[in-house]
């Protein structure tokens, strides 16, 4: 067993159960790639067993800080089983969850999500990729499912030292997929959408924008970054009498419109545009148009600190925009999903933005991702998606 020595005070991340090893606070030792290492302080006490990293900043995640624990066949059938059983702590309404959520399961690298009768998963650290085989067929084991797609073509892999991989790992079949989501349903495609095929952390989002829309009788809501119209079927469902949906790919948008077919609403109360989100935000300002509401669920903008600045500066002209086209009294919900910038620092953006915008604002509400993509308090970076939802003051 090969021992990773940290540097003298380095330990006290590890002393509060943080999962991660940075490379500058190991003082000696190594390993293979996904090799389990043990952790030592630089005293000699026992931190946790491992995942060994090589290429990676993050230099090794634990698998336990257990001392007597086994990182065996055995130990990731178990971890799986504590997932999945947690599920039913939660309050779903859909067929589309969120099996495995990586750190907060006790399984860095790992997301697995289950949409139907198929599994996704991906392995985006060594440790996971070492122990690929294991995990798969305890996944399929504990679920009863046949099916499960591969989708490890997120970009930390490269970070990893690791090839993008996708494809089916059991099973085969369409990858096209239909499930459901409170009332309504909403289709996806596991191989080519995105992440492993659709947002599931805002399922709860998209069940509060329909009642918001259902309470204040939105006539006309603009939900930009649409991807697959998610909001946009909730808004529909909700009674608004039209959305403008926008996003920058044309199958996304070709999706966004099969689902509105796909709940039976009439495609006259859309507006679907393959474009540019800022471009139109400038262009619906110039042209004075207001929504009743607005959704801002842009990508990831900053995927680490390091990008924070440039990034913040980007939210902050998104949501200066939509603050605009907001009318007197009309709801913005607007996100983050960027690991880098922190909830307080995007209420700051978010407040800075209605400053040049000229318009004050009510915080409605707090979102964040839905229960089966949980924070634990050992590992805040696990909130990822922060959301505010903002009710637009008149104007004195």
């Amino acid at each position: 067993m090969n021992i990773i020595r940290l540097k003298d005070g380095r330990e006290r991340s590890l002393l509060r159960r943080h999962p991660w090893v940075f490379d500058g606070a190991i003082a000696s030792g190594g390993g293979d790639s996904g090799e389990t290492v043990r952790i030592e302080s630089h005293a000699g006490q026992f931190l946790g067993w491992a995942a060994f990293s090589p290429s990676s900043k993050i230099r090794a995640r634990v698998w336990s800080f257990n001392e007597a624990q086994r990182i065996d066949a055995s130990f990731f059938i178990a971890r799986i089983a504590q997932a999945i059983s947690a599920r039913s702590l939660f309050d779903i309404k859909s067929d589309g969850l969120r099996l495995v959520h990586g750190e907060s399961d006790g399984l860095p690298g790992l997301v697995v999500d289950r949409y139907g009768d198929t599994l996704v998963a991906q392995f985006s650290s060594c440790g996971t990729e070492k122990w690929k085989q294991v995990i798969v067929e305890a996944l399929l084991a504990q679920t009863g499912l046949t099916r499960l797609y591969e989708r490890s073509d997120a970009s930390v892999r490269t970070l990893e030292g690791l090839p993008e991989a996708t494809g089916w790992l059991a099973g085969s079949g369409d990858t096209g997929i239909t499930i459901t989501e409170h009332d309504w349903k909403l289709s996806l495609d596991v191989a080519e959408g995105h992440k492993t095929g659709f947002y599931l952390d805002q399922r709860d989002s998209r069940q509060k924008f329909s009642a918001y829309a259902r309470r204040l009788r939105f006539k006309d809501v603009l939900n930009c970054y649409c991807y697959t119209g998610g909001f946009t079927v909730a808004a529909l469902a909700g009674g608004a009498e039209h959305v403008t949906s926008i996003d920058s790919s044309g199958p996304a948008i070709e999706r966004a419109k099969a689902n509105v077919a796909l709940n039976g609403f009439d495609a006259g109360r859309t507006t679907m545009l393959d474009a540019d989100v800022n471009a139109m935000l400038r262009q619906y300002v110039k042209d004075g148009r207001t929504f009743d509401a607005i959704v801002l669920d842009p990508p990831k903008f900053a995927p680490t600190v390091t990008h924070a600045e440039r990034a913040a500066r980007a939210y902050k002209d998104i949501n200066r925009l939509a603050l605009s086209l907001l009318a007197p009294g009309g709801v913005l919900f607007t996100y983050s999903c960027s690991g880098g910038i922190s909830a307080d620092l995007f209420h700051k953006i978010v407040a800075s933005a209605g400053t040049d915008a000229g318009v004050d604002a009510f915080i409605c509400e707090r979102m964040g991702g839905a229960p089966d993509h949980p924070m634990t308090v050992a590992f805040p970076e696990g909130e990822y998606l922060k959301g505010l939802v903002l009710v637009k003051r008149p104007s004195n």
